[in-house]
């Protein structure tokens, strides 16, 4: 398992930190923020994505009218 160049025997090592650092009762209070934001980050970058497709596909078919109908 290999997640961010990070492999399992690290990410063993930041989540026993993190235990150390928060304590047990702020971890999944941390986990919780921490997965929402990535939903967050996630929507964003699909919506961003979605906007930049709608831009180029408009701007495939202003090339398109302009080809097929040069007096314009």
């Amino acid at each position: 398992m290999n997640v961010f160049g990070i492999g399992l025997p690290e990410i063993a090592v930041i989540a026993g930190l993190a235990l150390v650092v928060f304590g047990p009762k702020r971890l999944p209070e941390l986990g919780r923020t921490l997965g929402k934001t990535l939903k967050g980050l996630q929507s964003a970058s699909t919506e961003f994505e979605r906007e930049v497709q709608k831009a180029m596909n408009e701007n495939e078919d202003s090339n398109q009218e302009k080809t097929k109908d040069p007096e314009r």
